[in-house]
């Protein structure tokens, strides 16, 4: 009885103790990926400073909400290599324009979020107002619905009534109504091509089933 009380203490002794080394097991290595190099190891920098002691007992709200403040981040996916290693895949944002706020240019992201504008990012529309960002990136889709290529927008202008005006790169500016579709918008592309574009700057479609122009 004695010897096999004796071996039993030794064997769940080792069982104890690799399972201690596996869940003490500090986290080794954290992958980033999917932005650039410079905010790949600034993001990194800040997951590290989270003190991730083991894999095991990691916090997943700490990192989530990292994530979900950077705006750079569209989407992203957290694996968990064991016994040791997290991968953090990360899709990023696309910028769709410029706008004021509070004096400083920010750039609109797909996300829904601002980003501060270091660099010229000259080929992006701006918007003069302030209009709300979800109803801006709703405006955004019909556009990218219609026959109009956004990339050929210069401006956007709202109005506190929610209207939009915008200037195209031709120097056309196109003044639309309240409620419009993309139906709305093919309509004026369609007479954009039928029509010289050189003999006017103005198209206001406010008035339903019309279109006024400025020569």
């Amino acid at each position: 009885i004695l010897v096999y009380f004796f071996l039993l203490i030794i064997f769940s002794s080792i069982s104890n103790n690799s399972i201690n080394n596996l869940i003490l097991n500090k986290t080794q290595k954290i992958n980033v990926s999917g932005l650039n190099e410079k905010n790949n190891q600034k993001l990194l920098n800040e997951i590290i400073n989270l003190n991730l002691e083991n894999i095991f007992r990691i916090n997943k709200s700490e990192i989530i909400q990292l994530l979900n403040a950077n705006t750079l981040i569209e989407s992203y996916e957290v694996f968990k290599k064991y016994p040791s290693t997290i991968n953090i895949k990360i899709v990023k944002t696309n910028f769709y324009a410029k706008i004021n706020n509070n004096g400083k240019t920010f750039l609109i992201g797909s996300n829904g979020k601002l980003t501060s504008s270091k660099s010229g990012n000259s080929d992006l529309p701006y918007i003069f107002g302030k209009p709300n960002i979800d109803e801006f990136l709703k405006f955004k889709k019909i556009i990218d619905k219609s026959k109009f290529s956004y990339n050929k927008i210069e401006n956007f202008y709202c109005f506190p009534s929610k209207r939009w005006d915008l200037k195209l790169k031709d120097n056309i500016l196109i003044k639309l109504p309240n409620n419009f579709s993309y139906e709305t918008l093919d309509h004026l592309y369609k007479f954009l091509k039928i029509n010289n574009i050189k003999n006017f700057n103005l198209l206001d479609a406010r008035i339903n089933n019309q279109i006024i122009i400025n020569e």
